[in-house]
């Protein structure tokens, strides 16, 4: 068998890992990963055809040659790799999780922190047990700082993501109602996101902490979590760094000082109020690791976001703010909030079915149908069987100038015959309904 340190030795002099054999790059580590319809260890031949240095194999079967590294488990050993590289590393290390903005609280604070430092952040949605590892492998000697993201389906993941990642600061964006079905609750979300702090109070390591966040607040309470910054828009004297929306119609305009600065007024490409809370995350991080306000405003102005996040985009006829990258409760319901405050002619909600909610399912969607139909916009459109079989639910004589449809395909179909102009369009639900499909339509 294949010990650490060895693998550690041939990643040194191959320092590019590959776990899908489309994308081999030459001279690279190959690390044959079992998924729920494949093993990666048949591949491994072709791995080393395509130009992979070695195969990292845990199936005997194909070790045929030098070339292939047999080791008890390749996902264990990608981990072990990546936590031993990680120990070799003396850099700040930001951890975050959190059920809403992580994706885009880790952007702006890498758009922050660049300003000063050559940082590594999380690319995409490589954020769990796979993607973090491969993460802290591509961190170089060059690299002062690091933005891991952490995702969690279940309790249990965000503490082994920690051991990898060995986070020096952590940020828990907030707490919400997402992937109740593996978390066993909202209380089990709690936990499983909670196991950041877990980990940071074990070394006395600082937290970044919301303080207009309670459930932030109390879980940190209820740890004796001391080494802590705070942020927020509530003035807190404790605050490092305090903020205040000035405008949002439809990019956010936010005011923001810290203990020892004047006011600065900033204008980001973010849409959405509930942004405002990650901006000031970025902002007080970039502050306690000495930038000064310039730099920071300059890394928050020029962050754009993308991968259908919060993204503003202007057709021929419409506004279109498509968010539909995922959803759950919480983040519908800011969406929704969101849009009841924004300034437009004519305003369209397109919601699409939020996925693992197991036995809450059908509460939330009712909850998400009544929040909608309470929102000062002209129309509302729900796509999906979960929305739709809670219609029945809903006092129909409420429902005016809302549409339901089974599927997303329906909804194509009757937005043709019907098409929407000159409005501003809210598009959000879940990845798997694959709602950019109705981009175009627009």
């Amino acid at each position: 068998m294949t010990s650490i340190n060895q693998l550690y030795q041939l990643y040194l002099q191959h320092p590019v890992i590959s776990t899908d054999t489309r994308k081999i790059t030459p001279g690279s580590l190959f690390f044959a990963l079992k998924g729920d319809k494949f093993d990666a260890n048949s591949f491994a031949q072709k791995a080393v055809e395509a130009g992979a240095a070695y195969a990292i194999i845990d199936n005997p079967e194909y070790a045929t040659g030098e070339r292939f590294l047999l080791v008890d488990d390749a996902l264990t050993s990608l981990q072990d790799l990546a936590r031993h590289h990680r120990s070799q590393l003396d850099i700040p290390v930001i951890g975050l999780t959190g059920t809403n903005g992580k994706t885009t609280t880790k952007e702006l604070i890498n758009a922050v922190l660049s300003q000063k430092f050559k940082t590594l952040a999380t690319q995409g949605n490589l954020n769990n047990h796979i993607g973090v590892p491969l993460t802290i492998l591509t961190i170089d000697s060059s690299h002062q700082m690091a933005v891991i993201e952490m995702g969690a389906n279940h309790q249990k993941e965000i503490a082994l993501l920690c051991t990898i990642a060995q986070p020096t600061h952590g940020l828990i964006t907030n707490v919400g109602k997402a992937h109740l079905e593996g978390f066993g609750g909202v209380e089990g979300v709690k936990k499983g996101k909670g196991e950041l702090y877990d980990y940071l109070i074990l070394g006395n390591r600082v937290a970044f902490i919301n303080s207009d966040d309670k459930t932030l607040l109390e879980m940190q309470k209820s740890r004796g979590l001391n080494n802590v910054v705070y942020y927020g828009k509530n003035g807190n004297a404790d605050n490092l760094v305090s903020g205040r929306l000035l405008d949002n119609s439809p990019f956010l305009a936010f005011k923001w000082h810290d203990r020892k600065s004047l006011s600065h007024n900033v204008k980001s490409q973010l849409t959405g109020s509930y942004n405002l809370d990650n901006i000031l995350a970025a902002t007080c991080i970039g502050s306690f690791f000495g930038l000064d306000s310039d730099e920071i405003n300059q890394g928050i102005e020029g962050y754009q976001p993308k991968n259908n996040r919060s993204q503003i985009t202007k057709t021929a006829t419409n506004t279109l703010i498509c968010d539909f990258y995922n959803a759950n409760p919480s983040s519908m319901f800011v969406a929704i909030d969101n849009m009841d405050k924004v300034q437009a002619g004519h305003k369209v909600m397109i919601l699409g079915d939020m996925f693992e909610m197991g036995a809450e399912s059908a509460v939330e969607h009712t909850a998400v149908i009544e929040k909608a139909m309470s929102a000062n916009v002209d129309e509302r459109i729900f796509i999906g069987k979960d929305f739709s079989s809670q219609q029945t639910e809903i006092n129909n004589t409420n429902l005016i100038n809302t549409t339901f449809y089974m599927t997303a395909e329906d909804a194509i179909i009757g937005l043709k015959t019907n098409p929407i102009t000159n409005a501003t369009i809210l598009i959000k639900g879940s990845r798997g309904m694959a709602l950019e499909r109705l981009v175009d339509l627009f």
